[in-house]
């Protein structure tokens, strides 16, 4: 071959059809035009869906990828555009890798994200093993993040649409992954462009409603699912003020989250409560004033760091961070305490801030993803 040889679409010095793509098809319409692009511009594409929980549940589940209605519809794209599909079993990773240690973090007061280490253990680890035995040269998704190539190589950076923007659901993305990973998308200014292609493909999921629940957690009820995978688990306790006064009881601490104000079930009281802490142990809803939800130092472990230098040696820095995945990046600093853990200080308090949940790094006036961490309880 040419030492000449132009670089594709992909990246590749070399011609699309000598170029093998691993397409993750959820069934959706994002991964569907991912898929369907690529083999309209004649890359070797092979597509593979994730049966990921129970398959009979899955055919009665609407609104969640991955379901029994999703893999036909992943099925259809392929046949329509001509590649082959397969359909993995990892039902068994899956639920040891994230729903086991959802329904724990649960239990423990924690905010898990799911979809997090669904990406991390399932989607960019086995999933990604596997397109590379298949001597795929690199595997596509329908995530909206881009991949833009730096002086070091790979970096991650948001989407150019702000409102789909993943970046806060891929940050434990590795510099390796992020090699072999590919994700068409992220340059598109809106999701109406994402259907104007599946359209012009002729998918039939050009008009596919969005997912909008996690996977397992049918209608959003996640103290259902966590009563069926640990029973006994909602044991009634006390609603208590940050005094100890006993204000009213609950059903079961994993019925409550940090900043809930709703659904306490004790009101007649002059100043709204908000659920400012879960003692598991206890069997204790800690409820308190609004601005004891604020917080400006919040400590990070299991760290994972794409920015340039190596971490720890690089001392404090001002980043941007998000501590949610529905706000936009605010100003902070980052203070390394080994190469795993960190604690951030935000500039300016946030409400709410919880453990379970991801605090994820960005370069300040930038795009650019520098990694993140799951926020925890403290030293």
């Amino acid at each position: 071959m040419s030492l000449d040889q132009p670089l594709n679409s992909l990246g590749f010095a070399k011609p699309c059809a000598q170029t093998r793509v691993v397409v993750a098809m959820s069934g959706g319409v994002d991964s569907s035009v991912v898929a369907a692009q690529l083999a309209s511009e004649g890359y070797d594409v092979v597509g593979v869906t994730l049966q990921l929980y129970d398959h009979g549940a899955a055919l009665a589940k609407k609104g969640a990828c991955c379901a029994g209605r999703d893999i036909q519809d992943a099925a259809r794209v392929a046949e329509a555009m001509g590649f082959p599909h397969y359909v993995l079993d990892y039902e068994n990773k899956f639920k040891e890798a994230v729903i086991d240690e959802f329904a724990d973090s649960y239990l423990a007061g924690a905010t898990p994200v799911p979809c997090i280490r669904c990406n991390e253990r399932v989607k960019f680890k086995d999933l990604l093993q596997t397109a590379r035995e298949l001597d795929a040269d690199c595997m596509a998704t329908g995530h909206y993040i881009q991949r833009k190539m730096g002086p070091d190589g790979a970096e991650l950076h948001q989407a150019a649409d702000a409102n789909r923007d993943q970046s806060y659901f891929l940050f434990s993305t590795t510099a390796e992954q992020l090699d072999y990973l590919r994700f068409p998308l992220g340059h598109l200014h809106s999701k109406a462009e994402t259907r104007a292609l599946a359209s012009k493909y002729g998918l039939t999921v050009a008009d596919k409603p969005d997912s909008q629940d996690i996977c397992f957690v049918p209608n959003g009820n996640y103290a259902a699912v966590i009563e069926k995978l640990r029973p006994g688990a909602a044991e009634p306790g006390d609603i208590v003020d940050v005094n100890g006064t006993v204000l009213g009881q609950h059903n079961g601490v994993l019925h409550y989250t940090i900043g809930q104000r709703r659904g306490l079930g004790i009101g007649g009281l002059a100043d709204p409560l908000y659920v400012v802490k879960l003692d598991v142990d206890a069997r204790q809803v800690i409820v308190g004033p609004k601005d004891m939800l604020a917080t400006r130092r919040v400590p990070i472990r299991e760290i994972n760091w794409l920015g340039q230098g190596d971490f720890l040696a690089g001392g404090s820095r001002k980043i941007a961070v998000k501590v949610r995945s529905t706000k936009p990046p605010v100003e902070a600093v980052l203070h390394p305490k080994s190469d795993t853990e960190a604690e951030v200080e935000l500039l300016v308090a946030e409400e709410g801030v919880s453990p379970g949940q991801a605090c994820v790094f960005y370069e300040p006036d930038s795009t650019r993803v520098l990694g993140g961490g799951w926020i925890w309880r403290g030293y």
